[in-house]
């Protein structure tokens, strides 16, 4: 009798009544099995044991052991081979103390390791005792149906998002089921599981998965539907070259299938225009160009040249439409260059319009602001400026206050409200919106060494991807309540100067530009935390 005075407090009927149902209502009880038989610090019967101050699980357990108490362990790690040949195993207890008060507590930790290790037929049959937080696994019942007749009162639940099921089952059994209370996170101590509900957990996260490399370095990533599937094209400065790229779905990996040699190249972007495939490529040197995608050849023939005595040293490109009409507008970065828009005359690309000469930009950006549309323009020697079309032209209409040095923009919407993020190499990097005459701050990164911070939605989840040339990239997740971005994961890609998504195969993409190192290929994958 000994022993059951050792388990202490409350729970120490219930854990009896549960070794005692183990044991065929205390059938064979008192009939001792061989010393042989019974690991030293433990006391057996013919199909149970107690065993006390067990730093592992003990060997030479009766065969035919149906319960098994560990009393005042240390265990910690459970190997895959503990319980061998305890094929009978229905009932699994243990008792420690806690805090240095003789406070007693019974539970299994690392849980998925006591469902390897235990023989097959007997998963189902775990009961949990009075213990510390239990995150609730699913391998207390892998079939839920075996939760009738188990008493789970005393148990300290954590409950999180592996707690999920328990809150299904419970929600939707007919068994009548004793009152269990959740001791953890702080805002559900005391909670009746009874009173939660399985809508309430948000239990699906994500993660950017590398999954695979492309060996150059590049400085932009562009996407674009053709013949119904995405493809990638991507500039590669120092091979001179836009490299064409579509997913193979016999291997299941991205491979090149076009070449577009040149000189610096650092912008290659392509358009669709009365489905036929065009490419911008603008060069550091021997001016930029034009080419149109040959179908019967499926290589790439040069269509124009872009006059090099306006553009001297582009470094970005934006295509749209307006009023029916494509245009381009290539940002010129050099202090004697000129910011040009072209636009189609259904036979090439000309000059319609010239914006501000002399201001060194560093990027262009088109976006609508209520239904109208509008460019801004990022330099490097003013703050970014804001046009609006006319009919004709783009009229200059104000600029953002107090965004020096600002190196990019992009914008994304929520639904009908507008927002841009702005990049800074040195300062903060920032998020703005439109309030109906301005833009106006709402959220601020710290970026020093960024050059690129992409806002885009992936499998219905809003990401903001922030650069860095000097350490990890920072992922941040939108956060629809509070609308406001938050950290969520790092990505190691060096120096990165652009973010693309490409949706395929029922697969999500991100592909991130590296000046320094391998352009990187990352996986989007959904998690559901309480499977």
């Amino acid at each position: 009798m000994g022993w059951r005075r050792g388990l202490g407090g409350a729970g120490a009927p219930l854990l009896l009544l549960l070794l005692l149902a183990g044991q065929g209502a205390g059938q064979g009880a008192g009939r001792k099995m061989p010393k042989r038989k019974c690991p030293q610090g433990c006391n057996c019967t013919k199909d149970s044991a107690m065993c006390e101050r067990a730093k592992e699980i003990p060997r030479e357990l009766p065969q035919d052991c149906v319960s098994l108490l560990i009393t005042y362990n240390s265990l910690d790690l459970i190997g895959d081979d503990a319980f061998v040949g305890l094929v009978q195993l229905e009932y699994l207890g243990r008792e420690r103390q806690v805090n240095g008060r003789g406070v007693t507590t019974a539970g299994w930790a690392h849980s998925q390791l006591l469902q390897r290790s235990l023989p097959l037929p007997t998963h189902k049959l775990l009961d949990l005792m009075v213990g510390p937080p239990l995150a609730g696994p699913r391998l207390v019942c892998s079939q839920q149906a075996s939760l009738l007749g188990r008493d789970l009162r005393g148990n300290a639940f954590h409950c999180d998002c592996k707690l999920k099921w328990l809150v299904e089952w419970v929600s939707h059994t007919n068994a009548l089921v004793e009152p269990i209370e959740c001791w953890s996170p702080a805002e559900l101590n005391r909670t009746s599981l009874s009173e939660l509900r399985p809508g309430a957990f948000n239990c699906i996260t994500t993660e950017l998965v590398l999954s695979g490399t492309l060996p150059e370095q590049s400085l932009s990533v562009e996407t674009f539907t053709y013949h119904g599937e995405q493809n990638l094209v991507i500039a590669q400065p120092f091979t001179g070259r836009c490299s064409f790229m579509e997913w193979d779905h016999v291997v299941g990996k991205f491979r090149n299938y076009a070449y577009i040699n040149g000189s610096s190249t650092v912008v290659c972007k392509p358009l669709m225009i009365e489905d036929e495939l065009f490419v911008v490529v603008a060069q550091l040197f021997r001016g930029s160009h034009i080419y149109k995608r040959q179908e019967a050849t499926g290589q790439f023939l040069h269509m124009q040249v872009i006059e090099s005595s306006q553009i001297r040293k582009p470094n970005d490109i934006e295509v749209f439409r307006v009023e029916g009409d494509w245009y381009f507008i290539m940002a010129d970065s050099s202090k004697a260059g000129s910011t040009t828009l072209y636009r189609w005359n259904g036979h090439g690309f000309y000059s319609h319009q010239s914006l501000h000469a002399w201001y060194r930009d560093t990027d262009a950006e088109f976006l609508e602001i209520a239904g109208k549309p509008h460019l801004i323009l990022a330099s490097s020697s003013q703050r970014p400026v804001i046009y609006q079309w006319n009919k004709q032209q783009f009229v200059r209409r104000t600029d953002i206050p107090d965004m020096d040095d600002v190196y990019a923009v992009k914008h994304f919407k929520v639904k009908e409200d507008v927002y841009i993020c702005l990049t800074r190499f040195l300062g903060d990097s920032k998020v703005m919106h439109w309030d109906g005459s301005m833009f106006r701050d709402v959220q601020q990164m710290p970026s020093r060494g960024s050059m690129v911070f992409q806002p885009l939605s992936i499998a219905g989840y809003r990401y903001a991807f922030l650069g860095n040339d000097f350490s990890f990239s920072k992922v941040y997740l939108y956060d629809p309540i509070t609308g406001l971005f938050q950290h969520f994961q790092e990505l190691s890609t060096q120096a990165p100067r652009a973010f693309a998504h490409l949706s395929i195969d029922k697969q999500d993409f991100l592909i991130a530009s590296s000046f320094k190192g391998k352009t990187h290929i990352y996986r989007h994958v959904i998690i559901d935390q309480s499977a």
